[in-house]
């Protein structure tokens, strides 16, 4: 069964507060009953339930439902820049009838705390994803530099491509460890790793993005075709160069991962 996961909404996404999110959940005398407007929502055209972030009163609730209930309704893929194997798309709900069953762990108002520890997961998760794209776009690099021959030896024989590669290949052992501890620290039990998998996801992807570009610029024109007319053959990164960018993105921006790590080093009251 294909599952989604919804927060974001047109005008809510960094936010998740009650102020912020639309989405509404009322009580009625049979159970709940649920309007809403959910955007770039992973699997929604395919899924066959939805996790629903919704605002009941005064604070938010996690409702499960299934998109087959009458006024669910996915709208068309969004087309995308890159990352173009995950679905996303727009979901609408229009007084979708729920019971209390479908009231995620049972009781209303602990939505943000489902939300905040499902994104935790994410960030891990997109933290190791920035780690192989940077891993890849550097294993595609140094073979590269160190065949293509300019002036009579390899690329790989100028100092600058010497220190780059030193730098990022240092850097991406960095990413790895931060990934592999923050993952550890959710398997051990805590589930909200923090700060470690605000670093994870920040650094990676950031990574990722600097490794990608740093690949076309290795590779030339070649780095920046997705494939040659002459005789079509792919382009060896441009796709990591595409894939990359959304990581410091999606499930919570790279902003938002130093603004939850500052928080932890100078507390609540004066970060906020």
């Amino acid at each position: 069964m294909v599952g989604a996961f919804a927060t974001t909404e047109p005008d809510a996404s960094s936010d998740l507060s009650p102020q912020a999110v639309q989405t509404e959940a009322i009580r009625t005398e049979a159970g709940w009953v649920l309007n809403g407007h959910k955007r770039w929502i992973s699997n929604s055209p395919v899924a066959g339930f939805v996790v629903v972030l919704a605002r009941t009163g005064t604070r938010l609730s996690m409702f499960i439902v299934d998109t087959a209930l009458p006024g669910v309704e996915a709208g068309l893929p969004d087309r995308k820049m890159g990352n173009r194997g995950q679905l996303t798309a727009d979901i609408r709900f229009t007084d979708v009838h729920l019971s209390d069953d479908d009231l995620l762990g049972g009781a209303e108002g602990h939505g943000l705390r489902h939300a905040l520890s499902t994104l935790t997961y994410g960030r891990i998760g997109i933290a190791a994803a920035g780690v192989g794209m940077a891993q890849a776009a550097f294993d595609h690099t140094v073979a590269h530099l160190s065949t293509r021959h300019v002036f009579g030896k390899p690329v790989a024989a100028n100092q600058h491509w010497q220190f780059l590669l030193a730098e990022r290949a240092t850097e991406i052992d960095n990413a790895r460890t931060l990934c592999t501890k923050a993952a550890l620290r959710l398997d051990a039990g805590n589930p909200f790793p923090e700060p470690e998998a605000a670093m994870a996801k920040y650094y990676a992807t950031k990574l990722s993005v600097d490794m990608a570009r740093d690949a076309v610029q290795a590779f030339g024109g070649l780095g920046f075709a997705r494939e040659l007319g002459a005789d079509g053959s792919p382009g060896p990164v441009e796709a990591i160069y595409r894939d990359s960018k959304i990581g410091e993105i999606y499930e919570g921006t790279n902003e938002i991962q130093k603004w939850v790590i500052a928080r932890q080093i100078f507390g609540r009251t004066i970060v906020g």
